[in-house]
């Protein structure tokens, strides 16, 4: 039987394209525990997804591709470059309305490096992530 590449990375360019043509915002909820994902990691949340807004006034060098995504994003007005396969994104959806598709479970898939080396980002991005790190805010709730 003949084994097929994974539908995962086409569905996600479908759904980007989707919901940039109907002037939506589009995100991506993304398994941070899976294999090969570099986000940072004081983004994500205690159940270890990360919320990223992929839309063309958020993100640099957005690459949708069959083996990696990969793009540069501000968080707290820090910029990281972030590289996600395919197989760990769980849905993309508009923030608007929340149409798109939940994918489900993570999908392994072959892992080789992205073509914009991680592992010097890794490295650079561990020391930023401990200085980084968000402070609390000043703020009270008051009732």
């Amino acid at each position: 039987m003949t084994e097929f590449s994974s539908r995962r990375p086409y569905l996600i360019r479908a759904l980007y394209d989707w919901v940039m043509d109907n002037d939506l915002t589009p995100h991506l909820l993304v398994a941070a525990d899976a294999v090969g994902v570099n986000v940072p990691r004081q983004y994500v949340t205690e159940d270890n997804r990360i919320t990223i807004n992929i839309g063309p006034n958020a993100v640099q060098g957005l690459s949708l591709g069959n083996d990696w995504i990969t793009l540069s994003a501000r968080f707290s007005g820090r910029s990281y470059n972030i590289d996600i396969p395919p197989g760990a994104v769980l849905a993309l959806y508009a923030r608007e309305n929340g149409e798109g598709m939940l994918f489900g479970e993570v999908e392994e898939m072959p892992q080789e490096e992205p073509a914009s080396s991680a592992t010097e980002r890794d490295e650079a991005s561990s020391k930023a992530d401990e200085a980084d790190k968000p402070k609390p805010s000043h703020l009270r709730v008051i009732k």
